[in-house]
C-alpha cells in the first residue's frame, strides 16, 4: 500500500484561509508604491510642494513607533489567545460532557463573530480602570484591545488544538490506555507532545493574520500606525497625493513583516508532513 501524506482534517484546515504570501506580492507592492510616489511627486512639485519621497522620510520614524506598537499589540494577543486556546481546545475534546459542549460554545461563537465587534464589545464593556485592594490599575485602549484580538485568537487556537489531537492516530491513545496511563497522563504526556509540530504551521499561519488585523485598533481609538498615518494626513493639509504613497508604504511594512513568517509556515509543513 503506498503511503499518502498526512493532511489536517477538515475542521482543522478550515479555522482561517492559509496565509500564502509570495515575493512576487512584495514586487507587486513596492512597484506600485514607487509608481504612485512618483506620480504624487510630479503632482506636488506642480503645486509647488514638498517632494512626496521627502515627506515619507520626514514622518517614516514616527510611523515606525506606531508600527512597533502594532506588532507588540499582536505579540500580546498572540500569548493570551494562546494560553486560553490551548485550555479551551482540551476542553473540546474532554470526555465530560458538559465541559465539551460549553468549549464547543465558546469556540463556535468567538470563531465566527467578527474581529471588529469582538472589539467594540470590549471597548465598551471593559472598565477603564480597574481596583484591586487600595491599588487602581489603569486600562488603556491599547490593553482593551489586545483582548478583543485575543478573543478569536483563543477561539482558532482552540480548533487548531482540536484538530491536532484529533489527527492523532487512536493506535496512540489504545497503546497509551494499555500501558496503564490515566486519560489526562495519555493526553499530556503523550498526545499533545506529539501535536506541537503538526499546531506549529497553522498557530504560525494564524499569528501573521492577527497582525494584519491589528490595524483594525485604530477604529477604536488605538494610537497605531493607522492613526498616526492619519495625523500625518492632517499635518500635511490633507494632501490627496500622498494618501497612496503613504498608506502602501505602510503596507510594504506589513509585508516585510508578515512574508518570512509565511515562507517558514510553507517550510514547516513540508518538515513536519505526517505520514500514515
Amino acid at each position: 500500500m503506498t503511503e499518502t501524506p498526512f493532511r489536517m482534517p477538515p475542521a482543522y484546515r478550515g479555522s482561517l484561509p492559509p496565509l500564502r504570501l509570495s515575493a512576487w506580492h512584495g514586487i507587486v507592492i513596492a512597484v506600485l508604491i514607487v509608481l504612485s510616489a512618483w506620480a504624487a511627486e510630479a503632482q506636488g512639485m506642480a503645486a509647488g510642494r514638498p517632494g512626496i519621497f521627502a515627506t515619507l522620510a520626514r514622518w517614516t520614524p514616527l510611523l515606525l513607533r506606531g508600527f512597533v506598537f502594532n506588532i507588540l499589540i499582536s505579540f500580546f494577543s498572540m500569548a493570551i489567545g494562546t494560553v486560553l486556546g490551548g485550555f479551551l481546545g482540551v476542553g473540546l475534546i474532554s470526555i465530560a460532557s458538559s465541559l465539551r459542549r460549553g468549549s464547543w460554545l465558546l469556540t463556535e461563537f468567538f470563531r465566527n463573530a467578527p474581529w471588529l465587534v469582538l472589539l467594540f464589545f470590549v471597548m465598551f464593556m471593559l472598565p477603564f480602570q480597574i481596583r484591586i485592594g487600595g491599588f487602581v490599575v489603569p486600562l488603556p485602549d491599547w490593553i482593551k484591545a489586545v483582548f478583543g484580538l485575543a478573543l478569536p485568537v483563543m477561539a482558532n487556537v482552540a480548533e487548531i488544538v482540536r484538530g491536532a489531537v484529533r489527527s492523532i492516530p487512536t493506535g496512540q491513545w489504545e497503546a497509551a490506555e494499555s500501558l496503564g496511563f490515566s486519560r489526562r497522563q495519555q493526553l499530556w504526556s503523550i498526545i499533545l507532545p506529539q501535536c506541537i509540530k503538526r499546531m506549529l504551521p497553522p498557530w504560525m499561519n494564524l499569528y501573521a493574520i492577527l497582525t494584519m488585523s491589528t490595524v483594525l485598533a485604530s477604529i477604536v481609538g488605538v494610537n497605531d500606525v493607522m492613526t498616526l498615518a492619519g495625523q500625518v494626513e492632517a499635518a500635511e493639509g490633507g494632501r490627496t497625493e500622498l494618501l497612496a504613497p503613504l498608506y502602501g508604504w505602510i503596507l510594504l511594512w506589513f509585508f516585510v513583516y508578515s512574508y518570512p513568517i509565511a515562507r517558514l509556515t510553507l517550510r514547516l509543513e513540508r518538515r513536519y508532513a505526517v505520514k500514515i
